[in-house]
Formats: structure tokens, C-alpha cells, sequence
């Protein structure tokens, strides 16, 4: 059964604390998570040349974090709903700041995939307790306006962090934006820890309705279509990104040096789309939005990566792939809000962290199977994978369109 109550429900007092500091500490917890997985990709090339990690296997470095971070939410789903969740996510983030430190210490592909599978297994708890928060919180009507803001730290993280991170790496070595995040992400630990309340709502709730058990919750069609959606999405998004900047760098000839830029005006662009896309998706429904979200990614996607030479300018290209992923992430994860029982939230969307650490762990691991580095750095094989991309990519409208009709039925 889908919870079609709203929040206000479990009641919505937090000590005080303004929904929009709620949002903005939510905000600042997505981008050191965000930052933290997604400086590792842009430095692929900058790890080829110090570890010695050959071009066609740096998905595994992008791999081991999803693969730990799926563990870690199969491992979630059977008590995360049992704690405070300020108190869980502190921890969550404290071990990601660790997790973090680590890869700076790394001397290969070994140590530094172990520093990864590290930082995964605390990375995924963090994402699915903020999502639960919000559901929590939000009542469904501005629920999509808030997670386009608080998934906003996603474009934060390209607009300043990343390029920061190539910065530091070009000045100090690869070393030092690991050493920067980590000390980032202890800092936003202990900054939750101090500026929230105890978030409980869920556990009065449950003393009136118990949970679930994890396999009840799996075991509903309308969960496991959601589960399917997540899962199409993120395997298909990651059988792109991972070889992305090594792609660009090494087969389109686009300078090193401009990486940053490029980062810079995708960021800022999903940005804004993205909380355009969390009151579009409140206003005409997920489905629709997504659709429109599906039709950007395959553009971009045949543009840049099908043919031997893109067809529109790179930098366009990047900029449609990123808006892409604010039109698709963005409504599905407002909708998957709408999915669980208010006392089962944060064991779906953990639920939901492993199907999509799943889904992109496959999809990295998967590319560097379809692709052959030639001299040089130039990866073969990229047609194949930009193709099986977009295949996949269609899946996700029909599969949102069944979600939405379960939840409105239920709601009705």
C-alpha cells in the first residue's frame, strides 16, 4: 500500500527549527556526498598517469563505491527506521569523511578501490536518510520544489566543487581534493550534529502503525517497479559518466585544461533546471517531466559518444547531459517519496540506494568490458556502450507512467 498521507500527519515540529534551515543543512550534506563521488571521476586521467591505472579500467574506481554503497543499503533497510535519523546520518557522515582521507593515501588501483568501497558504505546510508527526512517533513504538494532545491548541491558540486578539485589537483596533486572533501565532510558532520533536532517523526508513527518488515515492503508491485526505474536509470547514466572526461580528453581532442569550464557550465545550468524540474514535477506529475528529462539524455548522448566526431559543439553536448539527469532525477525521487508508509521511508529509500548503487556499479564495471584503450589513451568501443545508454533510457517513462498511476489510485 502507498502512504497517501501527507506529512503534516506525523506532525512537523522540529525544536524550532525553520523548514528552510532544515533544507539548506539537507542541502549542504548532498553536496559533500555529491562532491565526494563525483571528484573521483574527473580525475581519471590524473590517476592513468601517478598509480599507473590503465584508462579502460578506471570504471572499477567509480564501481567499488556503488558496489559498497548497494551493500551498505541492503544492510540499512533492517534498521535505519529504528534510530533517530539525525543521529544516524552524523554517523554516516563521519564515516564518509574517513572513507575519504583514505583515498589520498592510496598508492594503486588496490588501495585506492578499497579507499572507495570505504566511503560507499557510509556515502549510501547518508543519501537515503536525507531523502527520508524530506519525506518526512515536506508534504507531498512542495515535495518536488524541495528536493529540486536540496538536490541542487548536485549542481553546486560541478559549478565549485569539481573544478575546485581539478584545481588543487593541478597545484597540490591528485592527493589533495581527497584530503579537502574528507575534512569538508567531517566539518558538515559535526555541523548536523550541532544545528538539527532529533528527528523522530517516524518512530512516534510507528508506535501507532508498525512497520513492515523489509521483504513485505519489496514484495509490493508498485515498489518493485520503482526499484526497476531506479535501477534503468542508473545503469544507464553509468555506462556514460565514468568514461566521459577520458572520452572527451583522449578521442575529441578537448583540452585538460578546460575540463573545469566545462563542469562549470553544466553545473549552473542543472542547477536552475533542477528546481525548475521539482515544481514542474509538483504542477504535471513525474511521468511527464521524466519523459522530457529521457528525450534530453538520448539526445546528448547520440550527439556526443554514437559517431566518431560530436555532432553539436562539447560543451553543449555536456550541458544537455547534465540538464538531462534534472529532469529525470529529480521527479522520480519526489514520486519515490510518495511510495513507502511514513514509518517504512528510510528502509525503502536504503532499499532504494542499493538498487541504484546496483544499477550504477553494473553499468560502470560494464562499460570497461565494451571498451578497448588504444594507444594514446583513445577508447574503442564507445558507440556500443552510448547505444545500450539509450536503449535502456527508454524504459524509464514507462516505468515512472506505472508508478504514478499506482500512487494516485492510492492516494484517490
Amino acid at each position: 500500500m502507498v502512504d497517501p498521507a501527507p506529512a503534516e500527519a506525523l506532525g512537523t515540529s522540529l525544536a524550532g527549527v525553520s523548514e528552510r534551515r532544515l533544507l539548506v543543512a539537507l542541502a549542504l550534506v548532498q553536496f559533500v556526498n555529491v562532491l565526494d563521488f563525483m571528484m573521483v571521476m574527473p580525475l581519471g586521467p590524473d590517476f592513468v598517469q601517478a598509480l599507473g591505472i590503465p584508462s579502460s579500467r578506471l570504471g572499477l574506481v567509480a564501481g567499488s563505491y556503488t558496489a559498497s554503497a548497494a551493500v551498505s543499503g541492503l544492510v540499512g533497510m533492517l534498521f535505519l527506521d529504528r534510530f533517530d535519523r539525525r543521529k544516524a546520518l552524523v554517523v554516516s557522515l563521519a564515516g564518509l569523511a574517513l572513507g575519504t582521507l583514505a583515498g589520498g593515501l592510496a598508492t594503486g588501483l588496490g588501495s585506492l578501490m578499497f579507499a572507495r568501497v570505504l566511503a560507499g558504505a557510509f556515502g549510501g546510508p547518508a543519501t537515503a536518510l536525507g531523502l527520508a527526512i524530506i519525506a518526512d517533513v515536506i508534504p507531498p504538494a512542495r515535495r518536488g520544489q524541495a528536493l529540486g532545491a536540496v538536490m541542487g548541491a548536485f549542481s553546486v558540486a560541478s559549478v565549485f566543487g569539481v573544478p575546485a578539485g581539478l584545481e588543487l589537483a593541478r597545484l597540490g596533486g591528485w592527493r589533495v581534493p581527497f584530503f579537502a572533501v574528507g575534512a569538508l565532510c567531517g566539518a558538515v558532520a559535526a555541523g548536523t550534529a550541532l544545528s538539527l533536532p532529533s528527528l523522530t517523526l517516524h518512530l512516534r508513527a510507528a508506535e501507532k502503525v508498525p512497520p513492515a518488515g523489509a521483504l513485505d515492503v519489496i514484495r509490493r508491485p508498485v515498489v518493485l517497479i520503482a526499484m526497476a526505474a531506479s535501477w534503468v536509470t542508473m545503469l544507464s547514466v553509468f555506462m556514460i559518466v565514468p568514461n566521459i572526461t577520458s572520452y572527451l580528453q583522449f578521442n575529441l581532442g578537448y583540452p585538460r585544461a578546460r575540463l573545469g569550464m566545462l563542469y562549470l557550465v553544466g553545473g549552473v545550468l542543472s542547477f536552475f533546471t533542477m528546481r525548475v524540474a521539482g515544481r514542474v514535477a509538483d504542477r504535471f506529475g513525474s511521468s511527464a517531466v521524466v519523459t522530457f528529462g529521457t528525450l534530453l539524455f538520448i539526445v546528448a548522448t547520440v550527439t556526443g559518444f554514437v559517431f566518431q566526431h560530436a555532432l553539436l559543439p562539447i560543451i553543449v553536448v555536456f550541458a544537455l547531459f547534465m540538464i538531462s539527469g534534472s529532469f529525470r532525477m529529480v521527479p522520480m525521487n519526489a514520486l519515490a517519496t510518495r511510495v513507502p508508509r511514513a514509518t517504512e521511508r528510510a528502509r525503502y529509500m536504503s532499499i532504494q540506494s542499493t538498487v541504484q548503487h546496483v544499477g550504477a556499479a553494473m553499468g560502470a564495471a560494464g562499460s570497461t568490458y565494451l571498451l578497448v584503450e588504444q594507444p594514446g589513451g583513445r577508447l574503442s568501443g564507445m558507440r556500443n556502450v552510448a547505444l545500450g545508454s539509450v536503449a535502456l533510457a527508454l524504459l524509464l517513462p514507462l516505468l515512472i507512467g506505472a508508478v504514478e498511476r499506482r500512487v494516485r489510485a492510492a492516494a484517490g
